[in-house]
C-alpha cells in the first residue's frame, strides 16, 4: 500500500511538472487529453487510480513517455530493473499484463515493456502522437498484430515495427502464452525526456 501511494505522489508531481512546463491549464490539458478535468485534478492531488489508457493519453498530450510519468530522479548511471520490481500497468481478465520497464533519457527516449499476452486476450491502443515507432519482439508464444484494422500474425523469434499514430492492437494467439518485449520510441521534443 505505501509503494502504491508513493507512486502515485510520483506520478502526481510529474503530471502536475509537465502540464506547468507545457503552459497547459488543467482545462486545456483535460480536454486534449481527453481525460476529465475531475480526473486529472485528482490526479494532481495523488488520488484516484489512473488506467494505462489514461497515463498515455497524459504523456502523449504532454509529450513526454509514460515512464516520465511514474519515475523519480535517475539514482545513477546504470539502472537495472528486475520484472518483478515493477507493478503491471495494464492487465488482462484471463492473466495477461503489460510493464514498462524502463525508459531510456536523452532527446528521443525509447520505452521498454515487456508483455505476457493470453490467448484470444487483447489490449486495444489508441494512436499515438506523431512520430511514435513501435517494435514488439515476440519470444515465446504467438501473437496478433493488429495496426489500422490489418492483423498481423507475429511468432516466437519474429519481430514487427510500426508506426504508433495508428489505432492498434496487441492479441493473444494459439493455446499458449505469448511473451513479448515491446519498445516505443518516443520524438525528440523538449519535454520528451525520462
Amino acid at each position: 500500500m505505501t509503494e502504491t501511494a508513493e507512486a502515485l505522489r510520483t506520478v502526481a508531481h510529474n503530471v502536475r511538472a509537465a502540464r506547468t512546463r507545457a503552459g497547459l491549464s488543467l482545462e486545456e490539458l483535460s480536454r486534449r487529453a481527453q481525460v476529465s478535468k475531475g480526473a486529472l485534478v485528482g490526479l494532481e492531488k495523488a488520488q484516484g487510480n489512473p488506467n494505462l489508457a489514461t497515463l498515455v493519453r497524459l504523456a502523449d498530450t504532454l509529450g513526454i513517455s509514460v515512464s516520465a510519468l511514474m519515475q523519480g530522479r535517475p539514482e545513477g548511471r546504470v539502472r537495472i530493473v528486475a520484472a518483478d520490481a515493477v507493478a503491471p500497468l495494464w492487465t488482462g481478465e484471463r492473466g495477461s499484463e503489460a510493464r514498462l520497464m524502463l525508459t531510456t533519457s536523452g532527446p528521443a527516449p525509447v520505452e521498454v515493456w515487456r508483455w505476457r499476452l493470453e490467448p484470444d486476450e487483447e489490449y486495444p491502443s489508441h494512436p499515438h502522437q506523431a512520430g511514435v515507432v513501435e517494435t514488439v519482439s515476440v519470444t515465446s508464444g504467438r501473437m496478433t498484430l493488429v495496426v489500422d484494422g490489418t492483423e498481423h500474425p507475429v511468432e516466437a523469434g519474429q519481430t514487427a515495427t510500426f508506426d504508433g499514430d495508428a489505432p492498434h492492437t496487441y492479441r493473444g494467439a494459439g493455446t499458449e502464452t505469448c511473451h513479448l518485449v515491446m519498445t516505443v520510441h518516443l520524438p525528440p521534443g523538449p519535454t520528451a525526456t525520462a
